[in-house]
């Protein structure tokens, strides 16, 4: 594994913690709360870079969606298919 894989590995795992840390202390984001969208957590998160040609939010919100699907598969937060909304599990 060369050095800047590992720094991205090590990026990745440090974006879904302040994820959970920023879920933890949302209370919209607790386990029996109606949970927040993924562009709150996204922005909230400081992963917003701002609108730019060729990578609007919107686009960038794709990172964000990686992120909240491995922590769903880890079992750490779950989202309402109603809703669509993410809370903690």
């Amino acid at each position: 594994m060369n050095n800047f894989y590992q720094k991205g590995f090590d990026l990745r795992k440090q974006i879904k913690e302040l994820i959970i840390l920023f879920m933890s202390n949302e209370s919209n984001c607790m386990k029996t709360a109606d949970g927040e969208s993924l562009s709150f957590i996204f922005r909230e998160c400081g992963l917003d870079w701002g609108d730019y040609e060729n990578a609007t939010s919107g686009q960038q919100r794709y990172y964000g969606v990686a992120a909240m699907r491995e922590l769903e598969k880890e079992g750490k937060v779950q989202r309402d298919e109603a809703t669509k909304k993410w809370r903690l599990k």
